[in-house]
Order: structure tokens, then C-alpha cells, then sequence
């Protein structure tokens, strides 16, 4: 499945964005969806996954309250809802679907990642 990231952009702490990641090339709704981002000079993180039905979501702990992982498998479409930003959320975020269908939280339960979006927040 080929994955393609949106919605990044500038915003300023306490704001809101919304990633979406559109799918296409396979049918969609066998696979959990995840989000991981990557801050400079930093590895790769979890930050939160979603199973194939949308029954069981993850979220890494500095995000949960905040982020909001959902899906629409009839349009193909994970998002990512973020509120009260924090500067540092700022990152490239990448969305990723894992062949299993569940809601993983490493970066080994998934096989196909999208190209990325840059989420910057200013203090």
C-alpha cells in the first residue's frame, strides 16, 4: 500500500492541526495504521496507531490527551488530530500501515511508510 502524509504546516503552541494520510494501491482497511514522528537529531518515535476496525487505539504518553487517531476505511484515510500543541511536537511526521491489522506501537509492526510531513510549533 502507498501512503501519502498531509496537513503539516507552522502553528503556534496551544493551536491545533489536523494530518491526514491518504492510502491507495491496496484495499485499506486489513491494516493498523500508525503515526511516528522524528524531531532533528532525534530517532524516530511512536506516537500513535490505530487497529483495522478503529476498535483499539495507542497513544505514546506524551501525546494522549492531545492527539486523536481515527480512520475512515471507506475513503481510505487515517488522521491525526492534534490539539494544544507543544513546540515540542515539532517534527517530520511519517504515517505507516502494518500488515497484521493491529494497533502496534514499534516501529517493526509496520511494512509500508508514507513520505512524511513537517509539523513546526512555535513557542
Amino acid at each position: 500500500v502507498q501512503l501519502q502524509a498531509s496537513g503539516g504546516g507552522l502553528v503556534q503552541a496551544g493551536g491545533s492541526l489536523r494530518l491526514s494520510c491518504a492510502a491507495s494501491g491496496r484495499t485499506f482497511s486489513p491494516y493498523g495504521m500508525g503515526w511516528f514522528r522524528q524531531a532533528p537529531g532525534k530517532e524516530r518515535e511512536f506516537v500513535a496507531a490505530i487497529s483495522r476496525s478503529g476498535a483499539t487505539t495507542n497513544y505514546a504518553d506524551s501525546v494522549k490527551g492531545r492527539f486523536t487517531i481515527s480512520r475512515d476505511n471507506a475513503k481510505n484515510t487515517v488522521l491525526l488530530q492534534m490539539n494544544s500543541l507543544k513546540p515540542e511536537d515539532t517534527a517530520v511526521y511519517y504515517c505507516a500501515a502494518g500488515r497484521r491489522g493491529l494497533a502496534g506501537t514499534g516501529a517493526d509492526d509496520f511494512v509500508s511508510w508514507g513520505q512524511g510531513t513537517l509539523v513546526t510549533v512555535s513557542s
